[in-house]
């Protein structure tokens, strides 16, 4: 149904999610992200609410492993849910419940967790981690070379539809919130829209900061 990495930069700046599933819409109700705190996902018959409280968590130094323990333990249906999550320092946690659906994978690398149910094939995380250690560049790169690296490793066992990439920094709001809620090939058009939106992340950043200073939008005679 579903398959996914979480992610951090090492200074622990940046954390994203990537996704991609059979359902539509799946990066609206499954990747969460909160500045300073973590980043979570939560798949297979999925509990949105589960990722506020896990970022909670996080948020307040709480370990990737604890806070997962614990949002689980206030919740009757784990055996159903799939989580992942990372906190700012420390190693990912991945919850994998015994309903979870189909061929179910996970895997751990420094920075990333990567986990997905009704895999094509088990080595889909595996394949994703090594992407993602493999790549460079922006974490948003970084996530979707994870992401295409699943897909073509076999991916979910029925067709992909949907796809998305949240990314958060050092201000309030996400810089990256990108979606892609039904299509054909969506890991595909998801790097398309990445392509036209990554060179302008740090305007958009700017201009909420500082628009004076922001490409464009300054006053005659700034520098």
């Amino acid at each position: 149904m579903t398959f996914s990495i979480v992610a951090r930069t090492p200074d622990g700046q940046f954390f994203g999610v990537a996704i991609a599933s059979s359902s539509p819409a799946v990066a609206a109700r499954c990747a969460h992200a909160r500045t300073g705190a973590g980043a979570v996902a939560t798949q297979n018959i999925t509990d949105p609410a589960l990722g506020p409280i896990i970022l909670e968590s996080l948020s307040q130094g709480g370990t990737a492993d604890a806070a997962l323990e614990a949002a689980l333990g206030g919740t009757p249906f784990a055996a159903y849910r799939q989580v992942l999550a990372i906190a700012a320092q420390g190693p990912p946690a991945i919850h994998s419940g015994v309903r979870a659906l189909g061929l179910v994978g996970s895997a751990v690398g420094a920075h990333c967790a990567a986990a997905g149910n009704l895999l094509a094939h088990p080595e889909v995380p595996n394949a994703m981690i090594a992407a993602f250690e493999a790549a460079g560049g922006h974490l948003g790169s970084r996530l979707l070379h994870a992401l295409r690296a699943g897909a073509e490793r076999g991916g979910e066992a029925g067709p992909i539809h949907s796809a998305g990439v949240l990314i958060v920094r050092d201000v309030s709001w996400p810089i990256v919130d990108l979606r892609v809620d039904w299509s054909d090939d969506p890991v595909a058009d998801l790097q398309r829209i990445w392509e036209i939106y990554a060179p302008q992340i740090d305007d958009y950043v700017q201009r909420a900061i500082d628009p004076g200073r922001a490409p464009g939008f300054g006053v005659a005679g700034d520098p």
